[in-house]
């Protein structure tokens, strides 16, 4: 039997179905010390994509995004609100756990430094009763799919991420971004083929290139 992989490719617990209130009680509690802390921050991962309407199930943990200096402030504030704090292994997050449901606090999102320009570009959205800042649609996009691997590669998750902020997401930069992620250029390419995302016309006889040639001869 295959072992339940968490979001980010390590071995889980088996959980029951769905978490959901439970884990927007703990992002709740832990976004209003964050918001409290003056730190920037931001939610990604599933909890991020419920945010924005996407139908998830929540089941693993909640995802918080913050720069690697604000770690020490944030990790004292949950102390204070005696929340238990782990130091896992790696070194670009820190684990907390909050009635019974484990908090991520992530630096770094798929090898790339959380900075403050990625925070800015956050929007302020409704996570059940609390307002939180949630990563933008096209920055949520491009750190799910640089983050597949051969190891930790599931279409069947993020395809209705895919579907649900294909509008608000600027498909051109997540294609320059990833280009060099194997999986995420396969994944992008799979949702043309199902008519996720648009076409791209091939240059030919009667292409745009072709045309804009003839325009240019007239």
């Amino acid at each position: 039997m295959t072992q339940p992989r968490d979001d980010h490719g390590g071995a889980a617990e088996a959980l029951p179905p769905d978490h959901t209130q439970a884990i927007l009680e703990a992002t709740k509690e832990v976004g209003s010390v964050l918001k409290a802390s003056g730190c920037p921050f931001a939610l990604v991962g599933s909890v991020a994509a419920y945010a924005y309407g996407i139908p998830v199930r929540l089941q693993h943990d909640t995802d918080f995004a913050l720069r690697a200096e604000d770690s020490e402030t944030v990790v004292r504030l949950l102390r204070g609100r005696g929340m238990e704090i782990v130091d896992p292994p790696e070194d670009w997050l820190v684990k907390a756990r909050s009635g019974g449901e484990q908090i991520d606090l992530i630096f770094s999102l798929a090898g790339r430094p959380v900075t403050k320009e990625l925070l800015d570009r956050a929007r302020v959205l409704p996570v059940d009763s609390v307002h939180l800042p949630v990563l933008d649609p096209t920055d949520l996009m491009i750190c799910r799919l640089a983050a597949l691997s051969e190891h930790h590669c599931d279409y069947g998750v993020l395809l209705p991420v895919a579907r649900g902020l294909r509008e608000r997401v600027d498909w051109d930069r997540v294609r320059e971004e990833t280009r060099d992620h194997p999986m995420a250029v396969a994944f992008l390419h799979l949702l043309h083929l199902l008519d996720v995302l648009p076409h791209t016309p091939a240059p030919g006889p009667g292409g745009p290139a072709a045309r804009e040639e003839a325009d240019g001869r007239d």
